[in-house]
């Protein structure tokens, strides 16, 4: 990371560059849930109150210390060209989003620049006074930046290398997903056996994922669970499975244990898919751009058949 302060036009220069293709690291900065994952410098957490994330909306969150007290702040959404900037007014506020005007704001302009794998994000921040700026700086603006993108750094790398790894382009395709309640590798040893294949870049497991970004502590036992894993059947067909435990929330079920997994090629065939397929059904999870780096959606349709939608973006 570069960071440079001009005093002379009042403004602070900041680039940055990330491992990660610009569709990735343009959600990280613009989706509440991933930005509450890695905004704030460790040990304080954030957390997002409403995000609305378009021209004229606004981010209200709090930077939140490990005691439990909290620092308002309000950002709100001047211009938006996606994937590639958008720019915003930022300042303090209290917890219902009211502007505290006796601290400074500013004016906060980011441009994304791909290539490849690659993506350079330049930040200006614009400030009305010297004094403006320079109490930002004297508040430590530099060393919180500079560990928030430590955390997103880390971040990346927990969440997104399944792309790469287990899908590397986007031929359209056709699997199927089974949830386990702790077996899943007990059943895919089994089926390969059977099938006679080799799992597609091994076993990926729960405790695989970084623990230092706000995933609650894993029991020993939960950890070994798997994450994910890959078989080629025959056919060209694909056995995918995790273990989806108790411990996190879920009851697998005969009923709920297997969906057929449509992998389209583009954005626009995955929203046709799902719309009409999803037709008279019940939707689980509506299409939308997900961590891991894919554009996903999840539903059974009017016959009680459950499927999943899966875009891996480019």
């Amino acid at each position: 990371m570069t960071f440079s302060v001009n005093k002379d036009t009042n403004q602070i220069f900041i680039e940055r560059s990330y491992d990660a293709p610009n569709d990735l690291v343009w959600a990280a900065y613009t989706e509440s849930d991933i930005l509450d994952q890695w905004w704030a410098p460790k040990p304080w957490t954030a957390k997002t109150k409403h995000m609305d994330f378009r021209e004229g909306g606004s981010w209200l969150y709090a930077m939140v210390s490990p005691e439990g007290q909290e620092h308002w702040s309000k950002v709100e959404y001047i211009t938006i060209r996606p994937k590639t900037n958008f720019s915003v007014v930022d300042g303090f506020c209290d917890a219902d989003g009211n502007m505290n005007l006796s601290m400074p704001r500013n004016h906060w302009d980011n441009t994304f620049h791909a290539k490849g794998d690659q993506t350079t994000v330049n930040m200006v921040l614009s400030f009305e006074t010297l004094a403006d700026l320079e109490a930002i700086i004297q508040m430590g603006f530099k060393e919180g930046i500079t560990m928030g993108m430590e955390n997103l750094d880390a971040y990346i790398k927990a969440q997104f290398y399944l792309r790469k790894q287990n899908k590397p382009d986007n031929q359209p395709r056709v699997s199927f997903y089974l949830n386990f309640p702790g077996n899943t590798e007990e059943a895919f040893l089994f089926y390969r056996k059977v099938f006679k294949t080799e799992f597609v870049n091994g076993i990926k497991r729960l405790g695989d994922i970084d623990p230092d970004h706000d995933h609650p502590p894993m029991d020993e036992n939960v950890k070994n669970m798997v994450l994910h894993v890959e078989l080629p059947l025959i056919g060209g067909h694909v056995l995918m499975g995790t273990d989806a435990p108790k411990e996190f929330g879920f009851t697998v079920t005969s009923g709920n244990n297997m969906h057929i997994n449509l992998e389209p090629e583009s954005r626009e065939e995955a929203d046709r898919l799902f719309n009409e397929l999803s037709d008279g059904g019940n939707i689980d999870m509506p299409m939308q751009d997900m961590f891991f780096g894919a554009y996903y959606g999840a539903f059974a349709d009017k016959y009680g058949v459950n499927w999943m939608v899966t875009h891996q973006n480019a």
